[in-house]
């Protein structure tokens, strides 16, 4: 026992750490190796040794290693550390085996028993397949001999393939970074809602009257700057449609106001297809300079008016989908255009305000308005679909930008409190704005 530790100590002094590896991991692979070495001679000396004695057929630091590996206690070391352990042991040195020299080389040839005689890359070789068939064999014994470790053997192509992979210098990676596994295939597309597929909210008929009678007087910005009051009906109804077109081209990311003002300046310059196709670049942007984004609409309209005469005979499309292959043009822009030049709902024109309007009112639970529209559309029966955008933009806008006239339309209403608590439910602070315009005695014999 005391020769066979002598020996182990000079073993490992003389061997270098194997890359990724600590001294103090190479300490508690002395102790157990020293006790393997002891054991195995006190099991060969009784004749009791026949169950490990296939393991050495290999050299004895590598086989001795291997049975030290499998007498240790389980709570000692776990199975995964005992097997990267060996792993580590055979093959970590051949990261560093092409930075050694020959003599280095065969330094490490002699010790295994191998031959020595060769240039560098056959030295090399030779230790790269010696370190897989140890590996193979620390691999089945610990896998298959061990009782403390339940794991299951790993299948012959698997560990040949692990063998493999070590016999190569294994490029680093980071620590704490591991690489995030492809789910297989693509997540599953969003189902779309069928219209009519959906339970209507709680009470929303009441409140849908409600707003029609709050906005029975079309007096909101839209009403007299919208894509329907705006266009020149005395020009004809291809003019009239294009103009429907433009006005909501511009609406995009723009008040009502600038767009109306924006509208009477083209229909001064002359708001046709014909013109606008006509006009250089420059000249229409310049007129157009006050709606934003006015760079996008300028090039928008240019394309829109040269696909509109070369494909549709100077008319715009005739339905929701030609319109939305249109540049600049979206559902919303399509479903209003659609419904206010041609008569036709074929779906419901949503913009912001409309999609947090209905999520505060929790008739949808959306988080775009695209969404909000399926879900309006779900539900939401198809005679309000032409109407709903038009009253309910309105409504917003009065809300908003015109406090003390709704709070005044809300009071002289058929349902004054239903009124009030509705527009509080649209972010309107009553109290401050009764307070603020003379309103809360009004209010507060209401509430």
């Amino acid at each position: 026992i005391v020769c066979m530790r002598s020996f182990t100590v000079r073993h490992y002094q003389t061997r270098p750490l194997p890359r990724g590896r600590t001294p103090a991991a190479n300490i508690s692979s002395f102790s157990s190796l020293r006790l393997g070495r002891a054991v195995v001679t006190i099991l060969t000396c009784t004749k009791l040794f026949r169950p490990v004695s296939p393991l050495l057929t290999k050299p004895p630091p590598r086989s001795i290693f291997c049975i030290s590996q499998l007498i240790m206690p389980p709570f000692t070391r776990s199975s995964s550390t005992l097997q990267s352990s060996v792993e580590g042991d055979m093959s970590g040195v051949g990261a560093d085996w092409k930075s050694m020299t020959v003599v280095q080389l065969k330094a490490q040839l002699k010790e295994l028993g191998l031959p020595v005689s060769g240039v560098k890359s056959v030295l090399i070789e030779r230790l790269e397949g010696e370190a897989a068939a140890g590996i193979v064999a620390s691999t089945t014994a610990t896998t298959t001999t061990s009782k403390y470790f339940a794991e299951k053997p790993s299948s012959p192509a698997a560990v040949a393939t692990k063998a493999k992979g070590n016999g190569a210098a294994k490029t680093p990676t980071k620590r704490g970074s591991p690489t995030k596994s492809k789910s297989p295939g693509r997540s599953p597309k969003r189902v779309r809602i069928e219209p009519g597929s959906l339970k209507p909210p709680a009470n929303w008929q009441k409140i849908y009257s409600l707003v029609e009678e709050l906005r029975a007087d079309r007096s909101a910005p839209v009403d007299t700057d919208g894509g329907e009051a705006l266009p020149e009906k005395h020009l004809g109804e291809v003019v009239y449609r294009f103009q429907v077109l433009v006005a909501l081209m511009l609406s995009s990311q723009t008040k009502d106001a600038v767009v109306g003002e924006t509208m009477r300046i083209l229909q001064q310059h002359g708001l046709t297809v014909e013109n606008i196709h006509q006009t250089d670049h420059d000249t229409l942007n310049g007129l157009i300079k006050k709606v934003g984004f006015h760079n996008n609409k300028t090039k928008f309209l240019k394309q829109s008016a040269e696909i509109i005469l070369t494909q549709y005979n100077g008319d715009i499309p005739p339905t929701a989908d030609e319109l939305m292959k249109l540049p600049g043009v979206g559902p919303k822009m399509a479903y209003i255009v659609e419904n206010i030049a041609f008569d036709t709902a074929s779906g419901i024109g949503v913009d912001t305000h409309m999609h947090r309007m209905f999520n505060d009112l929790r008739w949808v639970t959306s988080k775009t308005p695209e969404e909000t529209r399926e879900q309006l559309e779900g539900w939401l029966p198809r005679d309000k679909w032409g109407s709903i955008n038009y009253i309910w933009v309105g409504f917003g806008q009065e809300v908003q930008q015109q406090k003390e006239k709704m709070l005044k339309k809300c009071l002289a209403s058929s349902s004054p409190r239903e009124a009030l608590g509705l527009v509080k439910k649209l972010r309107l602070d009553v109290k401050k704005e009764a307070k603020r315009f003379g309103l809360e005695d009004e209010i507060k014999s209401v509430m």
